[in-house]
This record gives C-alpha cells, sequence and structure tokens, in this order.
C-alpha cells in the first residue's frame, strides 16, 4: 500500500521535483513510509492525515546530493525517511494534530514541491484494485537501475562474440539524459572516489561488466575504485545521446564496441532483466537474498537464509511475520 501511494504520487506530477532543485525517490519514499506505519499502528483517517502534516515538516532531499563526488549520503538516503515517518506516525498517534490537506493545501506538498502541478485522476484512479508495485522492476545488479541494460548489452556482446576487455579500443554508450548524468563530469565517472558514487558511475560500471563475467557487490569494493585495469577500460568509454525509442525509456540502452582489430559490435536492449515484461524468476531472486544475507553485519549461515527465503516466498502462511524476523538468529 505505501509503494502504491509512491507510485501514484509521482505519477500524479506534471512538474518534475527536479526542477525545483529537489532530489524525489526519498522526498516520496517517505510518504510511502508513513502511510505504511500507520497502516501497522492502525492510525485513524485523522490521525494519518496529521502523521502525513508531520512529516511535511521533516521531509526534505536536495539534489545536490547527485553533484559531490565525496558525499556518501546517497547510500543511507533511505534511512532519513523511514526514520521521519516512524516518528510522524508515533507523535501523530499520541495526538499531535497536524494540518487539514497537508498534500493539496495552498501550501502542501503538491505546492511546494512541485508549484501545484498535478493531477488528483492519477492519484484516485483504480484506488485499492490497480496496484502499482506490479509495474516494478527487480534489480539483477547492485548499482543504479539506468546502468543494467548496458551491464546486460556488454554480457550478451562478449557471450556472442568472445572478446576480452584488453582487446577493447573504444566503447560508445548511446542512452537518454538520465544516462548522462550518469557518465558526466568525465573525471568523476570514470575514476569515482567513493562506492556509491561507483553504483552511479556508468563507465565505472560498465567497465566492470567487460572486465569480469558477473558484477555483484563484489564489484564495487574500495579495492576495485583503485583497480588500474578497471579504470583504464572506463577511460576509453564515451557517451553519445540516443535517438528513438531507446530515449524515450530511463532503463532502456544501447552500446558500440570498437574493438583493436577493426571489429564494430552493437547491441540494444530496450528493456533490462528484471522489467515487469522479463522479470527475474525466484532462483534469482533467493540467490540474490542468500548473498545479501551473508553480508550482514550479523552474518546469516547459508542454511538459515535457506530456509528463511523459503518462509519469505510464502509469507501469506505465516500466522506472525515479526516472530518470523525476530527468529532469524534462533
Amino acid at each position: 500500500m505505501g509503494c502504491d501511494l509512491v507510485c501514484r504520487m509521482a505519477l500524479s506530477l506534471r512538474q518534475p521535483m527536479e526542477s525545483g532543485g529537489w532530489y524525489p525517490p526519498p522526498i516520496l519514499g517517505a510518504f510511502g513510509a508513513t502511510a505504511a506505519v500507520a497502516r501497522v499502528l492502525g492510525l485513524t483517517p485523522a490521525q494519518i492525515t496529521s502523521a502525513f502534516s508531520l512529516l511535511l515538516c521533516q521531509n526534505s532531499c536536495p539534489g545536490e546530493i547527485k553533484n559531490s563526488p565525496d558525499t556518501v549520503i546517497r547510500a543511507i538516503r533511505e534511512a532519513f525517511p523511514a526514520h521521519a515517518a516512524v516518528l510522524s506516525c508515533l507523535l501523530a498517534e499520541r495526538g499531535v494534530r497536524g494540518f487539514e490537506h497537508p498534500l493539496e493545501g495552498p501550501s502542501g506538498f503538491f505546492s511546494l514541491f512541485a508549484a501545484g502541478k498535478y493531477d488528483p485522476a492519477d492519484l484516485l484512479d483504480r484506488w485499492g484494485e490497480r496496484f502499482w508495485i506490479e509495474q516494478l522492476s527487480f534489480k539483477k545488479w547492485p548499482s543504479c537501475r539506468a546502468t543494467h541494460s548496458y551491464i546486460e548489452a556488454a554480457q550478451q556482446l562478449r557471450a556472442l562474440h568472445d572478446f576480452s576487455a584488453g582487446q577493447i579500443a573504444l566503447v560508445m554508450i548511446h542512452g537518454n539524459e538520465m544516462q548522462r548524468m550518469l557518465c558526466e563530469p568525465d573525471a568523476q565517472r570514470r575514476a569515482p572516489q567513493t562506492i556509491i558514487d561507483a553504483k552511479f558511475s556508468l563507465p565505472f560500471t560498465l567497465a566492470a561488466a567487460l572486465l569480469h563475467e558477473e558484477v555483484t557487490l563484489d564489484s564495487f569494493t574500495p579495492s576495485t575504485l583503485r583497480d588500474p585495469r578497471l579504470l583504464e577500460l572506463a577511460a576509453k568509454i564515451r557517451f553519445r545521446p540516443a535517438g528513438g525509442g531507446l530515449r524515450q525509456r530511463a532503463a532502456a540502452g544501447g552500446l558500440s564496441i570498437l574493438l583493436c582489430d577493426g571489429r564494430e559490435l552493437h547491441l540494444g536492449v530496450r528493456d533490462a532483466l528484471g522489467d515487469p515484461h522479463r522479470p527475474l524468476d525466484d532462483a534469482a531472486l533467493r540467490g540474490k537474498f542468500i548473498d545479501c544475507a551473508a553480508r550482514a553485519a550479523r552474518p546469516l549461515p547459508r542454511v538459515t537464509a535457506e530456509r528463511l527465503a523459503d518462509r519469505i516466498f510464502a509469507l501469506e502462511l505465516e500466522t506472525d511475520v515479526g516472530a518470523l524476523l525476530n527468529g532469524m538468529y534462533d
């Protein structure tokens, strides 16, 4: 339900939040988190309105988060809206009253973040019947979603034409404005200084895909940031605006590779793996979960993670989800 609210609010906007200097994901995500917490606490409609009001007093994320090469705020950006959501709902539950119209009021969310330009129909269309979560992607690789079509294209081209990273003379990325953002400024993107910046760097991520068999969490470590082979390959990657259908789709992309022997290889990916039209299978999702669980601050043994994965896949059979999570380390 929280996810659906985030999608509906975003779809209703008729002016991009970025135009006002905002960074939308955590700001919109905070409203979904608040809706979810309110549901768990069983808040009344009036309390939910107050919770949204209290959230509005705390909710912010400037677009500057994208511009500074040394910041790691992007890696923890969801912590702030999660904290604000819980705090707002707890305060509302205890009787702190908010505004009458925190969303659509003359100085509410839509006025502050989108100059009042939104369509209420997108908020309410088939409310409670259609859920946008069914149209979201699951990420196969641990990097920005806009890098995934290029990772996939690199892997397919290598499998088809059997070349090594050492044979590459030049790589051309064909993309839209989102991918341009992941390629510029050149110096920062080709040699990122932080792990989170590397995950939002198309040259670095694509170089990892061309150099290694797979892109995993091990592709983004302090040592890989200094890997001379990876940095040398990233320096050979250029950006070029795409045309046609690829330009219109945020996660689509095209790749051209010029090899030292003169061969030119081309491939476009319209819907990267994980898209609702090309969903990840249960085995891939299960593998991601087990791998991440093994890297936790308190790592889960593989047998425990496998047992937990089985129960999560059958979550509708659980009588108490809290007990399920509390028993992870039993």
